[in-house]
């Protein structure tokens, strides 16, 4: 487990050093693991440049997005890959990227559950979907499945407009027996998407995700929601309400579906509005920035020593320096917000804005799991006189959130290729020298 986020602290993880006062049996001492459970609806992205004819072809309309069948997707995969017209494949899916990219910047492990065709094919989707999974990323304890995954073809035309024709496959096949109770025992977090509860009445992943539901509260493991698109979220407000109030403990969320959600257009007051039903909220909101919101015990509140900011609620940020908490732990629970402006002003040129939130929430369950890593190996620290989220502050987290998600923004891909670099750029030499 890596250190979350780049920052000195005195607080370290007992995996080089030892301090013989906080574990006298340092020889005989092992680290106790834990690791991050993620469900996903297994998906490929194929991107390929075509003449306009291909896509009339196969009854598609230039630039829009169109849902086709099994027996269409197979065709239209096949025809592309013998003219040589992909470009790329890569594995995409948000709860997908989001392991991912907590594996990397971790250097942990994950367990992704989800379906898998039986028979793969070097080279086929697939494959693309295996070998661009992070080794840290346990795939175990995929499903097999008699057919296909998820594809999601972009289209390049000409003119350089883009095409998408969507086909589900047998993503969401996923069965409720096919979840491992046991892998629960030393979860971190369940990480789920709305996309997972809005399923055909024949598809049974919605079931199986109530099924791990089931399990991460009977561990009491913190259950982690990312929201779909506001378009999904309108469709019955009253029910994700109800939903998150009822098994949720984190919402991650962007602006738009924040909105959908609260009815409520400013982002800071949308996450004050979703505390009313979860404990914390995570919710991006492009050049504005990033915001947190969450509880912490009257006791253990501390005040930042940066500046107050303005806001909707003023002087939002008083008690930053905190560390969330959920509200059932806290004595008399207070409500803390954090903001962070984009890192670095943001990048100059954005080349891709498909993972963004996805990267920033990988960061914040890194920080979950560290808490949780620390606490089962050093557990009478003072990080944990109180039961908290998180190792960090609100403060860090959005921090160390924001600058992963940037991470994403100034490259192709919604994935890590790589960890944070271990000294950044823009710190000057003697920051690194105290």
């Amino acid at each position: 487990m890596k250190f979350p986020g780049q920052r000195k602290s005195r607080h370290y993880f007992p995996v080089s050093e030892r301090d013989t006062l906080i574990m006298p049996n340092t020889a005989n001492h092992t680290l106790t693991l834990n690791h991050v459970i993620g469900m996903a609806q297994v998906i490929v992205d194929i991107e390929a440049k075509v003449p306009d004819a291909l896509i009339e072809k196969y009854e598609l309309v230039i630039g829009q997005s169109l849902v086709i069948d099994d027996a269409k997707a197979e065709a239209l995969y096949q025809e592309l890959s013998e003219s040589q017209l992909i470009t790329d494949q890569f594995a995409g899916g948000t709860i997908g990227n989001t392991l991912h990219n907590y594996s990397v910047l971790a250097d942990a492990r994950s367990t992704l559950l989800g379906v898998m065709s039986e028979n793969i094919r070097i080279g086929s989707y697939g494959y693309q979907y295996l070998s661009n999974t992070s080794s840290r990323v346990d795939l175990n304890y995929l499903q097999g499945v008699d057919g296909p995954i998820g594809r999601c073809f972009t289209l390049i035309s000409e003119n350089g407009e883009r095409t998408f024709a969507i086909n589900a496959g047998k993503m969401n096949f996923l069965r409720p027996e096919s979840i491992p109770q046991e892998i629960f025992k030393t979860a971190s977090a369940l990480v789920l998407s709305s996309y997972l509860l809005r399923c055909k009445a024949h598809e049974p992943i919605s079931d199986a995700a109530m099924q791990s539901i089931e399990y991460a509260k009977k561990y009491q493991v913190p259950i982690v929601l990312t929201l779909g698109t506001k378009y999904m979220i309108e469709q019955d407000v009253d029910f994700w309400q109800s939903f998150i109030k009822n098994h949720i403990t984190v919402v991650a969320m962007n602006e738009e579906e924040a909105q959908a959600l609260t009815g409520i257009a400013d982002p800071l007051l949308a996450a004050d509005k979703t505390l009313d039903w979860a404990d914390m909220v995570l919710c991006t909101a492009g050049p504005v920035g990033l915001f947190m919101a969450g509880y912490t015990d009257d006791a253990a509140k501390r005040e930042t020593r940066r500046p107050l900011l303005p806001g909707a609620i003023a002087e939002f940020n008083q008690y930053e320096f905190s560390r969330p908490m959920r509200k059932s732990d806290c004595t008399r629970p207070v409500r803390v917000y954090s903001h962070i402006s984009p890192y670095m002003g943001g990048p100059e040129k954005i080349k891709n804005t498909n993972g963004a939130g996805d990267a920033a929430l990988a960061a914040v369950l890194h920080d979950m799991a560290a808490n949780e890593f620390h606490q089962a190996n050093v557990p009478n620290s003072v990080k944990h006189d109180y039961r908290c989220l998180t190792y960090s502050s609100f403060s860090q987290v959005c921090k160390y959130a924001n600058r992963v998600s940037y991470e994403v923004l100034v490259q192709h891909s919604p994935r890590l290729s790589r960890g944070l670099p271990e000294r950044e750029d823009c710190l000057e030499e003697s920051y690194w020298e105290r």
